[in-house]
């Protein structure tokens, strides 16, 4: 059994975590929608898109990661990839964010900019241990250790949102 292999069960649960949780965020955005005011569909677009891009990132690599005959560089690929790309997401919603003024607290740049880009960034670092260390477990386990991190930073931020949507007074029932 190679080092990946014994991973199998943390990457299947990950990505069934991932996969509940968007929907679940579907759900509550579908049910809050006729809530919203027009004015908060711009907030809205801020806080929720980061959770959906953080699981759909944990999704797509714990399926990348779950294919059968990975080599040591192809993992590494897989793995530096997916967190280059979410390093520069999360770059782009601290920008966003803080040139916008869409951020309501300063603790939303620790959890929608600076988390998630410390857990992108396990990846990578993970991913290039694969390839330059003797073996890859400590590697295997930076990136589990990422993917994990991004699962509980959108779930914490996923319930923030959906608190958030529950304390919104409807069109139709004004205060």
């Amino acid at each position: 059994m190679t080092s990946l292999e014994t991973w199998g069960s943390f990457y299947l649960v990950a990505s069934a975590a991932s996969a509940a949780l968007v929907g679940l965020l579907f759900v509550v955005l579908a049910l809050a929608a006729e809530r919203l005011p027009a004015t908060e569909s711009k907030r809205i677009r801020t806080y929720l898109t980061p959770s959906v891009v953080q699981l759909a990132l944990v999704l797509v690599l714990a399926g990348l990661l779950t294919f059968p005959s990975h080599s040591r560089l192809s993992i590494t690929i897989a793995c530096c990839a997916i967190g280059t790309f979410g390093l520069g997401y999360a770059v782009s919603v601290l920008l966003v964010g803080v040139r916008g003024h869409a951020f309501r607290e300063g603790s939303d740049i620790l959890y929608y900019a600076i988390l998630p880009a410390t857990a992108h960034a396990a990846l990578v670092v993970g991913g290039a241990m694969i390839t330059t260390s003797a073996t890859p477990r400590p590697g295997l386990t930076c990136v589990a250790s990422g993917v994990l991190g991004l699962v509980v930073v959108a779930l914490r931020n996923a319930w923030s949102v959906a608190s958030s949507l529950v304390s919104i007074r409807g069109r139709n029932n004004p205060p």
